[in-house]
């Protein structure tokens, strides 16, 4: 199986393991549906909350959870500029997290071995959102609600309605990283 650039569209939350294992790091996908967003805060009292027994501010199984504290939204619109965090601060709750049913997670950069190794287990991905983009990538939010930790201000849960929400397959469950791929191409093309 080839990554693609024609995108793949994906339908959150993500039902049918089948949409998992159709993809390939390199693959372009649009998302659209329900995801919610969360950031370390809101991840470490999420765990704590699962670990004393308690219930989770949302349904873990079969959802996306894009690493993001969006602007405040200007008037007439659902949600500010909505641009990706650096994903390694949710790298120690993110295994656990795909062991109680998270099937996707949405952010930029590199993710340590542990949660590459969850993925594969698991049957999860995880997207990089473009940096950079957090106006264009505000467009693709229909709608958007806190459920969750108000204290929090920006990284308060979301539930956000997304339609065509651009991302890249970055690690798939066949272990393969996007970003270990395009450094060997990188430097198989200039000879390193």
């Amino acid at each position: 199986m080839e990554a693609t650039m024609e995108p793949k569209r994906i339908t959150a939350p993500i039902v049918n393991v089948s949409v998992i294992e159709n993809l390939k790091a390199g693959d372009f996908v649009l998302i659209s549906g329900v995801i919610y967003t969360a950031r370390d805060a809101a991840h470490k009292r999420i765990v704590e909350a699962v670990e004393r027994g308690e219930n989770p501010p949302f349904d873990i199984k079969g959802q996306i959870i894009y690493y993001a504290g969006p602007a405040p939204a200007k008037p007439g619109m659902p949600i500010g500029s909505v641009g990706p965090t650096t994903s390694y601060r949710m790298d120690p709750f993110a295994p656990k997290m795909l062991a109680w049913g998270l099937k996707g997670m949405i952010g930029k950069g590199k993710r340590d071995k542990a949660v590459k190794e969850a993925i594969q287990k698991y049957k999860g991905v995880y997207f990089g959102a473009i940096g950079g983009a957090a106006a264009f990538l505000a467009r693709c939010v229909k709608s958007a609600e806190v459920i969750a930790y108000e204290d929090l201000g920006p990284e308060a849960v979301r539930k956000l309605v997304v339609e065509d929400f651009p991302a890249f397959v970055v690690n798939d469950i066949y272990g393969n990283d996007l970003y270990e791929i395009g450094r060997k191409e990188y430097q198989e093309l200039f000879e390193f």
